[in-house]
């Protein structure tokens, strides 16, 4: 499987990014993909996962009412809407697939994108 994320930049506090992650090659509708964000000198962490089959999804305390999570089955694409972003959003954001049960825990996915910057200035 490989994962090709898209869609950051650069954007004022208060204002709005969509990510994209295109999944090619074994993919398959058992999947959970999820995104991840990463600041310097700060730990991975959880931000969105969609269960790939049914369109469950979860979301961190941080981000939950503002960040939304959605997929596009024709396309094998997951996005993140990011609406009312905050400085503290800034990080690299990765997205992951795993064939399993929808973990908030990145070192259970298998499969990794390799990142997209967000800046949020203040």
């Amino acid at each position: 499987v490989q994962l090709q994320a898209s869609g950051g930049g650069l954007v004022q506090a208060g204002g709005s990014l969509r990510l994209s992650c295109a999944a090619s090659g074994r993919f398959l509708s058992s999947a959970v993909m999820g995104w991840f964000r990463q600041a310097p000198g700060k730990e991975r962490e959880f931000v969105a996962l969609i269960v790939w089959s049914g369109g469950v999804t979860k979301y961190a305390d941080s981000v939950k009412g503002r960040f939304t999570i959605s997929r596009d089955n024709a396309k094998n694409t997951v996005s993140l809407q990011m609406n009312s972003l905050k400085p503290e959003d800034s990080a690299v954001y990765y997205c992951a697939t795993r064939y399993g049960s929808a973990t908030r825990y990145g070192s259970l996915y298998n499969y990794w994108g390799q990142g997209t910057q967000v800046t949020v200035s203040s």
